[in-house]
């Protein structure tokens, strides 16, 4: 029923009263039971996020004239994400409004790209692994550009096949560092050979571990090549509010050369208000997403990932062998925070309900259908506590469905 705007104003004490009313049925995710959509690094980061938000909340990072101070923390922030990157010093890069925007933008500038500098005319194409995100379907779809997705091996991009579906027409490859469904990091190395050789522009897609990866490096853990680092790639999209633990929405796109970048920006000047340039797909820029990101990447510096990283692969592997414990299949090899896993006896959905039933919120894959988790520090808390109510799920779907007269295992 549609609600019409109130007559007369109401004193806020009384909204802030009915916000926290509606907010009854949504997930308790400072409780530690989600995991997903929220990246929860304790107390301590929150109140950064907000505070720092609030303080540049009304300012616009449309107006860097306006608003220097949003143009220098911006830069800075970029040069966090460059430099963690092993980008080269001509690269740059802008903060978006998330991953979305970060890929859109990048498509945006690899299409125009190949029509201007490498005269390709007639439709153009985009060359993946089926474990991309759909942002770049969505990107696509908006240019009319076509997507042309390719099967996994093993779970991961499978270069040779995607070698097999580029042609004169291929604007991009995409690879993942990591895939969101698996959690897994795509031979970027063998995908940046392709690209050298072909002359193909390669985006690295690591929304996800984009600030999770470089720290998972410094703590020892032997990771594939997947940044800039490697010659072929050519762009890079990174997620401040995901392992970045900023406030949404905040992401990072990356390229090697700021002359690359140049064809991602919107430069407009046939109007009566004078000539409009904006780097990203929107024009208005929350200052506040600007300001918290700085203040967040300030706030913990190497130390303080490091420690957050270092707890989120902690508890992913005591998750990942837990269910390993309880009968489950892990899909591939993951070494990050994200972890997904099926059994071999057991549907993923009904587990999925007996779980939710006691608070857990988390995401699931389609192919093959299984649970997933894509962990935050906060995570350590309750590890244990998952992995029961995990076991106590488990057995109760078998209970249901164990034929008449069986008896079911509780534990």
């Amino acid at each position: 029923m549609r609600v019409p705007l109130p007559q007369s104003g109401e004193p806020w004490a009384d909204l802030k009263a009915r916000m926290r009313a509606y907010a009854g049925g949504d997930v308790r995710w400072r409780d530690g039971k989600t995991a997903v959509y929220v990246f929860n690094a304790g107390p301590e980061v929150e109140q950064v996020q907000k505070e720092a938000y609030g303080l540049f909340m009304s300012e616009n990072g449309l107006g860097p004239l306006a608003f220097p101070s949003l143009a220098r923390m911006e830069a800075e922030v970029v040069g966090f994400g460059l430099s963690l990157l092993n980008a080269p010093e001509e690269a740059s890069g802008v903060i978006t409004s998330g991953g979305t925007d970060s890929i859109t933008m990048a498509v945006k500038a690899a299409r125009d790209y190949a029509r201007k500098e490498k005269g390709v005319t007639g439709p153009l194409n985009i060359v993946l692994p089926r474990s991309a995100h759909p942002a770049f379907d969505k990107a696509a779809a908006v240019m009319e550009i076509a997507v042309r997705r390719t099967p996994l091996k093993d779970f991961l991009a499978d270069p040779a096949a995607m070698a097999d579906a580029t042609d004169a027409a291929t604007m991009m490859i995409v690879g993942s560092a990591p895939c969101f469904p698996f959690g897994l990091i795509d031979p970027i190395e063998a995908l940046s050979d392709l690209a050298v050789e072909r002359d193909l522009w390669l985006h690295v897609d690591a929304c996800v571990g984009g600030y999770l990866a470089p720290f998972v490096r410094m703590n020892g853990v032997d990771l594939p090549a997947f940044d800039f680092a490697l010659p072929g790639v050519r762009s890079m999209s990174a997620d401040l509010h995901k392992y970045g633990y900023c406030a949404k929405g905040a992401s990072t796109v990356f390229f090697r050369s700021a002359a690359l970048q140049a064809f991602m920006i919107f430069d407009q000047n046939d109007w009566p208000g004078g000539r409009m340039i904006t780097p990203t797909l929107a024009g208005t820029r929350p200052g506040g997403a600007i300001s918290a990101a700085w203040a967040v990447m300030n706030f913990l510096g190497v130390e303080g990932y490091c420690a957050k990283q270092g707890a989120v692969t902690a508890t992913r592997e005591r998750i990942q062998a837990g269910v390993r414990e309880l009968g489950f299949t892990v899909q591939g090899n993951p070494q990050l925070g994200l972890i997904a896993f099926s059994h071999p006896e057991v549907g993923a959905f009904p587990i999925w309900a007996k779980l939710r039933s006691r608070g857990w919120f988390t995401s699931m894959t389609s192919e093959p259908p299984g649970l997933h988790l894509m962990l935050s520090p906060f995570h350590a808390e309750v590890a244990e506590t998952y992995l029961a109510d995990l076991a106590w799920a488990l057995e109760a779907v078998r209970g249901e469905t164990a034929p008449a007269g069986a008896v079911a295992r509780y534990s």
